[in-house]
């Protein structure tokens, strides 16, 4: 593992991805106590300021400082898309591993209806489940994390029906070991590589795809300083103030680069054939 990491900083996307994510995780962690107003202050006095000496990056259209509801609002973003993101990631490699493992019919029956939930569009599932479970930040992350298990459901599988063929899973069996135990003990822990790089790449989905559910009113709810509802207030006040909008769009495209070099960088540091 320390290999690993050694071989990700030596590469531009891993050093630049580590690079970001520190300095996004410190804003999370540290956020309110950085922010340099209450993010919730309105001062009608204050609406539209332009960026300055009082408000680095402006304030918006109830006088509210830009910065501080950035700042506060990384909390309510990136933990969320994180858990989604975790949780899908969770449910999809055990029911693909377990499909692997089962094969035959079983895996036919759970592969034809995983490429049925498939067929529905990632955004248009996690509106449908949002609208049934009812609109709010947790709900949206649940939602993402059902459209996100079907796709790593799959890959988990095709991985993981390499790894039923090893020598090791035939032994388990041959010694009678129990199903759930080949699956969690000798399957599972040798399909991590390739699910951790696809999840830091969904991770990025994850977080571009809450933003879109909070932009469309079904996520986090005012006045919640989320990148995504930052945007949807802005957008009215687009031609009139470019920075209240601007701001929370490139904090949600620096995470998504972010965790997609994360992603580039460990898919050339966990290949053993990459040594250059």
């Amino acid at each position: 593992m320390t290999e690993a990491f050694r071989r990700l900083l030596r590469t531009p996307q891993g050093a630049l991805s580590i690079a970001l994510l520190i300095l996004l995780a410190a804003v999370c962690v540290a956020g309110p106590a950085l922010a340099p107003y209450d993010p919730e202050q309105i001062d009608f006095l204050g609406r539209f300021s332009p960026p300055g000496a009082l408000h680095w990056l402006g304030a918006d259209q109830l006088g509210r400082d830009v910065l501080s509801r950035l700042l506060v609002g990384a909390r309510s973003t990136v933990p969320l898309a994180l858990l989604a993101t975790l949780l899908g990631t969770l449910g999809g490699t055990v029911i693909g591993t377990v499909s692997a493992y089962l094969g035959g019919r079983w895996d036919e029956a759970i592969m034809r209806t995983i490429d049925a939930v498939m067929a529905v569009p990632g955004l248009l599932l996690a509106l449908l489940l949002v609208s049934t479970l009812g609109n709010g930040s947790f709900n949206a992350a649940i939602a993402i994390a059902v459209a996100f298990a079907p796709g790593m459901a799959r890959v988990t599988r095709s991985v993981a029906l390499t790894v039923r063929n090893q020598d090791y899973v035939k032994a388990a069996i041959a010694r009678g070991e129990g199903g759930g135990w080949i699956v969690f003990r000798e399957m599972l822990p040798n399909v991590v590589a390739p699910v951790v790089i696809e999840t830091t790449i969904r991770v990025a989905f994850a977080v571009m795809l809450f933003a879109t559910l909070s932009f469309l009113g079904l996520g986090a709810q005012p006045p919640a300083s989320e990148w995504g509802l930052m945007v949807s207030e802005a957008r009215r006040y687009l031609h009139q103030a470019p920075w209240i909008i601007i701001a929370p769009s490139v904090a949600i495209g620096l995470t998504a680069i972010a965790f997609n070099l994360l992603g580039d960088g460990l898919r050339d540091a966990l290949n053993p054939r990459d040594e250059r």
